[in-house]
């Protein structure tokens, strides 16, 4: 693996910017994090602070020495932080023929739900890694009641690949890049 210094790029689409995560950042995604409708379907339990602020610190550490990573999502008509979204390397400890390659997440903020915003970011996370990456697939784990996140998977080119453990039973999705 190669050092790579690099920041997050910034993505513009009609409603969002994807950005580089931000110290001002902070306090929302603490508190997107220690919401339980937000962890509902991907730990179960609220995060600490002290987890958020670990979390903010690997976006950053996966941009700079992978030269992929998270972004911070903003409502362009109201600059307010509206969750994430990006690809990362987590080293899961899960079964699949997929683990080694980029995974995709995106988690949004409760007031940010239910307007299409996840779709819309995914979208333009995937057109970015589809000329960034260099493996032409990417994959995401999602909780088999998540039916939001599903929809947001499927719809960004993404299709059921298989069933895995992870701390109980996922739905790996999968996608391989158009190139």
């Amino acid at each position: 693996m190669n050092d790579v210094t690099m920041r997050a790029p910034t993505i513009e689409t009609p409603r969002l910017i994807l950005r580089a995560h931000r110290l001002a950042d902070f306090a929302d995604g603490a508190a997107m994090w220690g919401s339980d409708e937000v962890v509902r379907y991907i730990s179960g339990r609220p995060a600490s602070a002290e987890e958020a602020w670990a979390r903010l610190l690997r976006y950053a550490g996966h941009w700079t020495l992978l030269g992929f990573g998270y972004w911070a999502i903003e409502e362009k008509s109201s600059g307010r932080f509206a969750g994430e979204a990006g690809f990362a390397e987590f080293k899961r400890a899960v079964d699949s023929a997929y683990r080694d390659a980029p995974e995709i997440g995106w988690v949004l903020a409760p007031w940010a739900q239910g307007r299409g915003y996840a779709t819309e970011a995914v979208r333009a996370a995937v057109a970015w890694g589809d000329e960034h990456l260099p493996d032409k697939r990417t994959w995401c784990m999602i909780h088999p009641d998540h039916r939001a996140s599903i929809r947001v998977a499927e719809k960004c080119g993404y299709h059921l690949a298989e069933r895995a453990n992870y701390k109980g039973e996922v739905l790996i999705f999968a996608r391989a890049a158009e190139r």
